[in-house]
């Protein structure tokens, strides 16, 4: 089997537009989330988001490029050039030999909205000729692929919120059997717009906490939704032994996977987490997990009801009672909301770091530990703890499972 690893990483988040800026926060218990500015939130439930600050494309991006793609394209963009640069893969191998998988939940939702509410207002022929393939699903990689000449195959992966993690996924296996040799990979998503938040608010998803430190509250005893969050994480995956050969620094390895369907509701998590489970289970499996070795759980933990509770009965059932007590879990969603398409992407990012670093990022805001989700879910303040694996859940709309298994290099 061909070992795959991390030689590049790239990130835009709520809580820092850099792999260095997103980890710092991440340990420091920063809080990304804060008013809705994007639009007037007046008449909406849910007031708060974690939205990305002080970005600007200009730096990733040609003028007439930024003009013709949705902001989740960009952040995407931005994200690939970062872990591109760090990786300095490309240009080592054949165009043909280099694929793009990036995933995302909702795609173009801002280029759709505009362009509707343009519809309305002023007819058919004001609709810009861009708007198609500004509002696809497919256009981030597409972009991508363009922008560096990767020839191999270029989709994303559309689960909901497993979308980061499965294009993670399926681009590892893309590299073990043997269809390409190097993968850029991850998720994006802008979703941060008026009938994005009232469609969530309306299906009762959504916190509608009014102060930011009681919004997000995976695991506490007073959730009662997720905050809605955008941004973008990239990863360049790689065939070890050419990481190697041309002397790449190697940040990590994506030692396992596992994708599965509850196929039981379009929304709600199995009760008895079976799905879930069964993930966590292949991923660790395929990692090589040994009973007593140290693990590190990113949990999905959004702060909704149903989703905590199943996950920590997942993560029991994955590990085994005793294993699972032993296990460190956390949920990053505390400080950067739920980033949908990108969550999955962004939190193996979390990952990666976790392990090169020797610390675990904390779950802020955990004052109430629900009985029900009774793990060491690290509250309130990193940890120093080298964990042997680190291993991220996403769990999506429509019963998508996904988790990655990652190895320190």
């Amino acid at each position: 089997m061909r070992r795959v690893v991390v030689t590049g990483m790239g990130v835009i988040s709520p809580v820092g537009n850099s792999v260095e800026a997103f980890w710092e926060s991440l340990l420091a218990g920063k809080c990304g989330i804060g008013p809705i500015t994007r639009f007037d939130a007046t008449e909406y439930k849910a007031k708060l988001a974690a939205e990305v600050k002080d970005f600007d494309p200009r730096i990733y991006m040609e003028k007439g490029d930024i003009n013709k793609s949705d902001l989740y394209a960009q952040y995407a963009m931005a994200a690939a050039v970062q872990a591109v640069e760090q990786s300095g893969v490309i240009g080592t191998l054949p165009p043909e030999r280099v694929g793009v998988y990036v995933g995302t939940g909702t795609g173009g939702m801002l280029t759709f909205s505009a362009e509707e509410d343009k519809l309305r207002q002023r007819g058919p022929r004001r609709i810009s000729p861009y708007f198609v393939p500004m509002m696809i699903a497919n256009m981030a990689s597409g972009m991508i692929a363009i922008r560096y000449n990767c020839q191999g195959a270029a989709m994303p992966m559309v689960t909901a919120c497993a979308s980061g993690a499965n294009a993670i996924g399926e681009a590892l296996r893309a590299i073990r059997h043997g269809y390409a040799d190097a993968m850029i990979t991850g998720g994006a998503e802008a979703p941060i717009t008026e009938i994005g938040v009232a469609g969530f608010v309306n299906m009762q998803a959504l916190s509608t906490a009014q102060e930011a430190d009681a919004a997000s509250l995976p695991f506490d005893r007073r959730r009662g939704g997720f905050v809605i969050g955008e941004g973008a994480a990239v990863l360049v995956l790689e065939e070890r032994e050419h990481a190697l050969a041309r002397g790449a620094k190697i940040l990590g390895e994506v030692a396992g996977y596992g994708s599965t369907c509850d196929a039981y509701h379009i929304t709600a998590p199995r009760p008895d987490a079976e799905g879930g489970a069964r993930a966590m289970r292949d991923a660790i499996l395929e990692a090589g997990y040994r009973d007593g070795e140290k693990v590190y759980v990113n949990a999905h933990g959004t702060g909704t009801p149903l989703n905590d509770k199943a996950e920590t009965i997942a993560i029991k059932k994955a590990l085994g009672e005793e294993a699972a007590q032993r296990a460190l879990v956390s949920s990053t969603k505390s400080m950067t909301g739920h980033m949908l398409g990108a969550a999955g992407a962004a939190e193996a990012v979390a990952c990666v770091l976790a392990l090169q670093e020797g610390a675990i990022p904390p779950t802020i805001n955990l004052l109430d530990q629900d009985p029900e989700c009774d793990l060491n879910c690290v509250p309130n303040r990193a940890v120093r703890w080298q964990a042997d694996l680190a291993v991220s859940n996403s769990l999506g709309f429509g019963g998508h499972n996904a988790c990655l298994a990652f190895r320190k290099a």
